[in-house]
């Protein structure tokens, strides 16, 4: 079978970069959208003043959104392709779709050929962003699992920022190489990530559902114990992979209606809206647009070199919640990045509303870039919008990746999690078409709009979202459904009664319990012990 690789910060750092994937076309674009070389070919106006107007705004929307688009299908196929074909292949097959898209968006002769080239990128993106999180989740110990799927987001971080200076750098080349460079680059990651992935290991999960039982074993005896599949931790969670399969088997085969029953429904609605509040809160709509609210604040001379500061800061404050999210919890981000991006979104409505004035055609061609403002208000505005992107980084940003991962069992969660980032690309869809005419015929009242979504998903997450950091994926289960003495069925604990679990090493804490069971220290002849003392009702993994 050849060298695979165990360890599981390797393993999350090499499937992370299809996250890079998305990154990689939003600073493509908008790094882009602004450029003289872009706006001249792709040209649908008058020039005025020897400036290229560039696409519509409706249509420089279509163009944008065409990736989102394609992402919002991506995602729903990959829950099949995954079941089918595995966690692995799926990323893998994700990586090739993505290089075929590029190669027609580097050789892009006019704006439908563009498009569809957009919309099979975002196939990829679909597809990689929806099974990456589930691969990790599958592979990660409950200790690490939040740390290791959130790099989901900082890899887009990453993405965003190297694509953009990539872009910057060749924003200066004469013509069309000025965006075909770039475009053609955005390869290089899927490639590396294709042959990479063939070095990791297939989820112990998915290999068990197809009756690999010895490859499943091999696999978490690799990530969990160095190897040593005597391991008691080995034999008990194998003992728990072999009753859901046992489980699922005595049931019909999972489609996506079962997620909408009565003992799903809950969770599914959850799942979905983490993905669907962290599109509204505006963020990637701040990244796809920078440069157009930079150009309207007086920086249109150089309006690249600031908007990369934004993707820095983006970057650099993502990092806190890969240290301490497990410890964090999911609960209280959201909260507190929900309550922070309000307010800049707010004071960013209020600095427009009062200072801003409409510019002459001259000024601004584009009609996205619909206002004009100067002076300190100007660089306020500059600020909170930095500001609003260090609310969302540590928060949004890895929480909405890390959370509908946790929330399903192992029967339905591939394709729970595809529906649910299917709903993230349906919204990015609609929010990246929606803004270019937003700020061309509502202005400022675009950031108010923002502002009232930040304030019912901090709501929402209040009262309906549930704390699920460092609790094994079984244990998750009996937040949304339990059965108290008597037979009375609850509905679930109250999301507000629900708190970070005590114990910060899960993984660790499961081989003590063992041993506190027995009584003395556990070895690899208590293995069978272990496998026979496991609950007789099927648990959820």
């Amino acid at each position: 079978m050849g060298y695979t690789v165990g360890n599981v910060y390797v393993i999350a750092a090499v499937a992370v970069v299809g996250g890079a994937l998305f990154g990689f076309d939003i600073s493509s674009m908008s790094a882009i959208i602004s450029t003289e070389p872009y706006l001249c070919y792709f040209n649908q106006g008058e020039i005025i003043n020897n400036k290229c107007n560039g696409p519509s705004s409706s249509v420089q929307g279509g163009i944008t959104a065409s990736m989102p688009a394609g992402s919002w299908l991506g995602s729903l196929l990959s829950g099949f392709i995954s079941d089918i074909y595995g966690r692995k292949t799926s990323i893998q097959v994700g990586s090739v779709i993505w290089c075929i898209g590029s190669i027609i968006v580097c050789a892009s002769q006019d704006i439908p050929m563009l498009v569809v080239g957009r919309i099979i990128n975002g196939l990829a993106v679909g597809i990689c962003s929806a099974q990456v999180p589930v691969y990790i989740t599958e592979v990660a110990p409950p200790s690490k699992r939040g740390r290791l799927v959130g790099c989901q987001q900082w890899a887009i971080t990453w993405g965003i920022l190297i694509m953009f200076y990539i872009s910057y750098g060749c924003a200066s080349l004469n013509g069309t190489a000025a965006f075909r460079v770039p475009w053609g680059l955005q390869m290089l990651p899927a490639i590396f990530l294709f042959f990479a992935m063939i070095f990791l290991p297939e989820s112990p999960r998915w290999l068990a559902k197809k009756d690999r039982w010895e490859e499943s074993i091999r696999v978490l005896a690799l990530v969990h114990a160095h190897g040593d599949e005597s391991s008691p931790f080995v034999a008990k969670e194998m003992a728990e992979i072999r009753e859901v399969v046992e489980f699922e088997r005595a049931n019909a085969d999972v489609t996506y209606w079962e997620l909408l029953k009565p003992d799903m429904i809950n969770r599914t609605h959850i799942g979905i809206f983490a993905q669907i509040w962290s599109q509204l809160t505006g963020m990637n709509v701040m990244m796809y647009y920078i440069t157009y609210i930079f150009t309207m604040a007086g920086l249109s001379n150089s309006v690249l070199l600031p908007s990369s500061i934004q993707y820095i800061i983006n970057v650099i404050t993502t990092i806190p919640a890969l240290l301490f999210i497990d410890r964090w919890g999911r609960r209280k981000p959201l909260l507190i990045g929900a309550f922070f991006m309000m307010t800049f979104l707010f004071i960013n409505a209020a600095l427009l509303a009062v200072y801003s004035v409409k510019p002459a055609p001259h000024e601004f061609p584009s009609a996205s870039e619909s206002m004009k403002i100067t002076g300190r208000p100007a660089k306020a505005l500059i600020a909170c919008t930095y500001l609003f992107v260090a609310s969302y980084a540590p928060t949004w940003g890895p929480v909405s990746w890390i959370y509908p991962s946790e929330l399903y069992p192992l029967r339905v969660r591939g394709k729970a999690v595809a529906l649910a980032t299917s709903a993230n690309w349906a919204f990015n869809f609609a929010l990246a078409y929606f803004v270019p005419p937003a700020f061309a015929n509502i202005t400022w009242k675009t950031y108010i709009l923002f502002g009232v979504f930040c304030v019912a998903m901090f709501i929402h997450v209040l009262f309906v979202f549930p704390e699920t950091s460092q609790k094994p994926l079984e244990e998750v289960e009996e937040i949304f459904d339990y059965t108290k003495p008597g037979s009375i069925k609850y509905l679930g604990t109250p999301a507000w009664k629900t708190h970070v679990d005590s114990h910060t090493r899960r993984l660790e804490r499961g081989e003590m319990d063992l041993e506190e069971k027995l009584g003395r220290p556990a070895s690899h002849d208590d293995a069978p012990a272990v496998a026979a003392a496991q609950p007789t009702e099927p648990k959820t993994t």
